[in-house]
């Protein structure tokens, strides 16, 4: 019967069982699935790493196919070929290969003679060299068609002889192909890929001490007859330092000078050709670090559940504690949350009631715009009347002359000439009444509304306010007339309120100047149009133009600074801008910036 003192450390004995047991359990689990995965991720690599190199040697595939049946090649290596066309050949292939990324391109006769080369006047040129003793040159002679990897009896380098037989059977075209490129990406995929020929031979590899290898043994025979064609140049063909590993199908890799690591091997055939590749991913770290965090996160799991365990029974003994003191907790959370919902209820019951005084004082600060905006537009109307009546007194004193002329004809017997002079002064009459129209339009309370108005009636309004006035003072007013179907959205007659402040402006900048002047010009820009009022008067101070709208703002001795302002206002209320700026030749310009519509409807 175990006593009490005994049953502590029984537990302890127990518990580190068990962690050790799970760690062990659980790196050997956490082994099998890291091959597993690295096994997938490996094949995937493989795949990967076949497409690129089938990708690179069809690449080059069909350009000794090409060249083969240029009648150029054909001229070149038949009898009595032109002199220079040797050159004009090699000159050509320099530019195809470097076009094509092919390592050379060059042109052997049917006797085995180098004719022309992309090298050619290199110290490396091929032109001149015999390649009988190749078997892609014999291959493409007999067969139409060959191809050998080796290694340059010039270049010292290796690759992919592709070789076809020019048309008329008079020589070959070669094309060698060089993996430097696929080499350098293998190298930076971090596993060892190597591909290998039939024999087992390596023939491109990312270790280069690799290439030239065996994956086995070379026959005799098979080794004299690759030294004798200089395959491989003087190339032991070794067998490469694999080695069966006691892990199941993986390998270790390496000799006597370097240690062996353990890798899994994997390898795949390479469509359209007699090469296999071969991959060697390391698996030693990914393994190790696999298994122990596996054993670490095992260890760690049971050694929590040993102590939760240890400590269950102290837990319920709080339980009860715990509650209470939840409870309590629960119960103070509650009456903070009452309180806080009480003091947001009061803060949302003030806050909606400054959003109604800031409503009532938006509506208080628009209807004391509009009030602003109508003192301006009668302020301008006195300045109206006063060229009004230089107007009407014509059309009156005419309107006498008539009809003193008229009482005297009629005296005479002369009706039809009375009755002309009749109409002239009907005429005459209707032309008062349109003036006092246009003045009690001008007066009348804008609208508040934006809607289509046309752009030439506004100018033409605007026109008659200030034209007597511009008479008067000598001033050159040209206001050109818009399109007719030139529509902008806004207040018909406030926007006419801002053109005879821009105008009046105007005619006060230019008063006393020679020559004065002012222009009006509109045009359409896209889904805008443009109104500009420039005179040829001293201009605005570029230190004054950030603040000419600003309100009680002015340069005027007896100006209050608010017409530009209030024409600023209107503008913008009108989807608009207001901008000023110095004119090309002096003086300044006002650009008004409004949006166009394509309604033709204009404002009442």
């Amino acid at each position: 019967m175990l006593t009490a003192a005994r049953r502590p450390i029984l537990a302890w004995v127990a518990a580190l069982a068990a962690v050790l047991l799970a760690a062990w359990i659980g790196g050997r689990l956490a082994e099998r699935a890291a091959l597993a995965d690295l096994r997938r991720s490996a094949s995937a690599g493989l795949t990967l790493q076949v497409a690129a190199l089938r990708a690179e040697m069809q690449k080059q595939a069909s350009l000794p196919l090409a060249l083969a049946a240029d009648p150029e090649m054909a001229a070149l290596v038949a009898a009595g070929a032109e002199p220079g066309l040797a050159g004009r050949v090699s000159g050509r292939l320099a530019a195809i290969a470097a076009a094509t990324g092919a390592a050379v391109i060059y042109v052997i006769r049917a006797d085995g003679l180098t004719v022309a080369a992309s090298n050619a006047g290199t110290a490396t040129s091929f032109v001149g060299n015999d390649y009988t003793f190749r078997p892609y040159f014999r291959e493409a002679l007999e067969q139409g068609a060959g191809s050998q990897f080796a290694l340059g009896t010039v270049s010292g380098r290796p690759g992919l002889y592709l070789s076809r037989r020019i048309a008329g059977g008079g020589g070959v075209v070669v094309v060698k192909v060089e993996f430097d490129g696929v080499e350098a990406a293998w190298r930076g995929s971090g596993a060892q890929v190597f591909a290998t020929d039939p024999r087992g031979i390596v023939l491109v590899a990312s270790e280069p001490a690799w290439r030239f290898r065996t994956l086995g043994p070379v026959e005799d025979a098979e080794r004299q007859r690759i030294r004798e064609r200089l395959d491989f140049g003087h190339a032991d063909l070794t067998p490469l330092p694999l080695h069966p590993a006691a892990e199941g199908d993986l390998m270790r890799v390496g000799g006597a000078a370097t240690p062996a690591r353990l890798v899994l091997p994997l390898d795949a055939a390479i469509p359209d050709t007699a090469w296999r590749l071969h991959v060697l991913t390391p698996v030693g770290a990914a393994v190790r670090r696999e298994r122990w965090q596996a054993q670490v996160l095992a260890g760690l799991v049971a050694g929590a559940a040993c102590a939760g365990l240890a400590v269950l029974h102290a837990r319920r003994r709080r339980t009860d504690a715990q509650r209470a003191e939840e409870a309590a907790r629960r119960e103070e959370l509650e009456s903070r949350v009452r309180e806080r919902t009480r003091a947001l209820t009061d803060a949302n019951a003030q806050l909606r009631a400054e959003m109604a005084e800031r409503q009532r004082a938006e509506a208080e600060r628009e209807r004391l715009g509009r009030e602003l905006a109508q003192a301006g537009r009668l302020a301008a109307l006195g300045q109206f009347a006063a060229s009004m009546a230089h107007e009407i007194n014509q059309p009156l004193a005419a309107i006498r002359s008539y009809a003193d002329n008229a009482a005297i004809l009629i005296r005479r017997g002369r009706i039809e000439d009375a009755s002309e002079n009749f109409s002239a002064i009907g005429r005459l009459t209707e032309r008062i009444a349109g003036l006092t129209r246009q003045l009690k339009g001008f007066a009348r309370r804008a609208s508040g509304r934006r809607e289509p108005v046309s752009l030439a009636g506004i100018l033409r309004n605007a026109r008659e306010v200030v034209q007597a006035r511009a008479a008067e003072g000598g001033v050159a007013l040209a206001i050109a007339s818009p399109e007719p179907d030139l529509i902008v959205l806004g207040d018909g007659a406030r926007l006419e309120q801002v053109l005879v402040n821009l105008l009046q402006n105007a005619l006060d900048a230019v008063a006393g100047r020679p020559d004065p002047g002012v222009s009006v010009r509109a045009q359409a820009r896209g889904g805008r149009a443009l109104v500009e009022v420039a005179d040829n008067g001293p201009g605005i101070p570029e230190s004054v133009r950030a603040q000419i709208f600003d309100p009680f703002f002015t340069t005027k001795a007896e100006g209050l600074g608010l017409g530009l302002a209030i024409s600023r206002g209107i503008v913008e209320e009108c989807g608009g801008t207001l901008a000023v700026s110095a004119g090309e030749t002096g003086g300044a310009v006002f650009r008004i910036d409004l949006a166009r519509t394509d309604t033709t409807e204009e404002a009442a």
